[in-house]
């Protein structure tokens, strides 16, 4: 399991200014649901002050027990790199991560690195104007 992959950013940028979002699958152990959770709820208050953009953790809520999701914003991947330097230097960040591990709370857990497609993102339900 690697170091937690969280976004880098600053407070008043938006989620539509992020052009990379890294996405998280983890592998979690079912029976350990409230300590994954606390896990990302650490992370709340980390990944901001290390320079992502936390746009929210995930656990299960109906059908597959064992998943959970991680997203985490950048606005580039040299953001995303500054931001991991800085969280392996953050106490509190090795130490979230160091108890997960102790409890083998995350079994499994993969990086994919994504971006937004244009008009498909918080988009309203307002109806389209004719062309």
């Amino acid at each position: 399991m690697g170091d937690p992959a969280p976004l880098v950013t600053t407070a008043h940028t938006s989620i539509t200014d992020m052009t990379v979002t890294c996405f998280i699958r983890y592998e979690i152990d079912p029976y350990q649901r409230e300590a994954f959770k606390e896990y990302a709820e650490n992370w709340g208050h980390i990944i901001p002050r290390c320079g992502g953009h936390l746009v929210g953790y995930f656990l299960p809520y109906e059908g597959t027990n064992n998943v959970a999701w991680g997203l985490i914003a950048f606005d580039s991947l040299a953001s995303y790199e500054a931001y991991r330097r800085k969280l392996k230097v953050d106490s509190e960040a090795r130490e979230n991560f160091e108890t997960a591990v102790a409890k083998r709370v995350i079994l499994r857990e993969e990086r994919t690195f994504v971006e937004v497609v244009d008009g498909t993102f918080n988009v309203s339900a307002a109806p389209r104007e004719a062309k």
